[in-house]
């Protein structure tokens, strides 16, 4: 979490920088930013290859620089901008660049291994980073939170889950806390039996009942594992040891997770299924700012219920303490090759009920030293890409 309170956060102007400007948690970030416009000057944006989209964007909200991933859209982006004063460039290096540009607030929201870098470059410049990229913290913990410690820099959690928990904690002692609990929708499969997630489809699993989400991690809702993976950030963001996060099943998703202290009180942070309540909450801290999002209706909702999850189900959860524990080399793994096995069932090479089994099986073949740096956490990401491509090509 931050370790520079409040360091940017209280002049007129901001700046801003948004590293996948154009996914969900970017989009749902501009959309807030539009409404406060006089209050934000936007340094950088970047997508992966939508260029098009981009330049639209960065035009709106005269960006000093637009960066694609793919380096063949170059062509197209500087096109889309031409006859502005709008900088355009594409690659891994300018994505660097452009996290590196030190703006006030950096929201890392770049999918994926691609992000790692990125992020990185933004904690070396000290500043705000709203993290929105699990993989930062799943694959490259240790490496991630050391760096935030070295640079001073302030690190946001913007997952509702986890910008719910750092809500709780607000004027409270991390030492005084007994416990933290993930609340999880439990996804569209939570009351289907294992013969009839054996036979899922793709189109059943990123139908999320609550949240807009893209394909990949809807189908990590589906199969828990997108709680397996906030386990282990929070593990990272809130040292209160393993023993002492839990997660439960929670179907309205409503209270996006809780704090329980050592006085037996019990705070929850409750809010609608839209993302622009934490990014908010991220954006405007030590503050808060106004959103467009409806308030609860508590009493139209009715009830609010919870289950223990079931782990014989959707083991994700299990498989991910475990990681955790085990440390080293096993998270990094553990998100490689559940991004490869997810895109394996999305391409219909694999049942569902597999992707957690490939999972653990690269797990079970891997014994590789823990990450001292990013450099090695990129290598483990690839060495077990490779692995759960090879289980993938024997799978029936």
């Amino acid at each position: 979490m931050g370790r520079n309170a409040g360091r940017g956060l209280r002049q007129v102007t901001r700046s801003i920088s948004i590293l996948g400007a154009t996914g969900s948690i970017g989009s749902s970030t501009l959309d807030l930013i539009r409404r406060n416009r006089d209050e934000w000057r936007v340094v950088a944006l970047t997508a992966n290859g939508d260029a098009a989209g981009l330049a639209k964007l960065a035009r709106e909200f005269g960006a000093e620089l637009a960066v694609v991933a793919d380096e063949a859209a170059l062509g197209d982006l500087r096109e889309a901008l031409a006859g502005t004063n709008i900088q355009a460039a594409a690659g891994p290096d300018a994505l660097i660049e452009a996290a590196a540009r030190g703006a006030d607030v950096t929201v890392a929201a770049i999918v994926g291994c691609a992000g790692l870098a990125p992020t990185m470059a933004a904690i070396e410049c000290g500043g705000v980073i709203a993290l929105a990229n699990k993989e930062a913290l799943v694959s490259a913990g240790d490496v991630m939170t050391a760096a935030v410690a070295r640079h001073g820099a302030t690190l946001l959690p913007v997952d509702s889950e986890h910008n719910a928990i750092f809500q709780c904690l607000a004027g409270n002692d991390i030492d005084h806390v007994h416990a933290i609990t993930l609340t999880a929708s439990g996804g569209p499969f939570r009351d289907w039996t294992l013969e009839q997630l054996h036979a899922a489809t793709p189109a059943e699993a990123v139908k999320h009942p609550n949240w807009s989400m893209g394909a990949k991690i809807s189908v990590d809702s589906a199969t828990m594992m997108n709680k397996g993976l906030e386990f282990i950030e929070a593990y990272h963001l809130f040292p209160v040891g393993v023993e002492r996060l839990r997660i439960i099943v929670h179907p309205q998703s409503v209270v996006h997770s809780m704090v329980e202290y050592r006085d037996g009180s019990t705070l929850a942070q409750l809010g609608p299924s839209d993302m622009r309540v934490p990014i908010a909450s991220a954006l405007a801290w030590p503050g808060r700012m106004h959103t467009p999002c409806a308030p609860l209706d508590l009493a139209a909702i009715g009830q609010l219920t919870f289950r223990a999850p079931d782990e014989v189900r959707f083991p994700a959860t299990r498989v991910a303490r475990n990681v955790v524990i085990a440390g080293g080399a096993a998270p990094a793994t553990m998100n490689a090759a559940n991004e490869i096995a997810v895109a394996a069932f999305l391409d219909g090479q694999i049942p569902f009920t597999r992707i957690v089994q490939s999972v653990e099986d690269v797990l079970s073949r891997s014994a590789l030293p823990a990450p001292a740096c990013l450099e090695d956490v990129i290598a483990i990401d690839a060495l077990a890409r490779v692995r759960a491509r090879e289980l993938m090509e024997h799978v029936v």
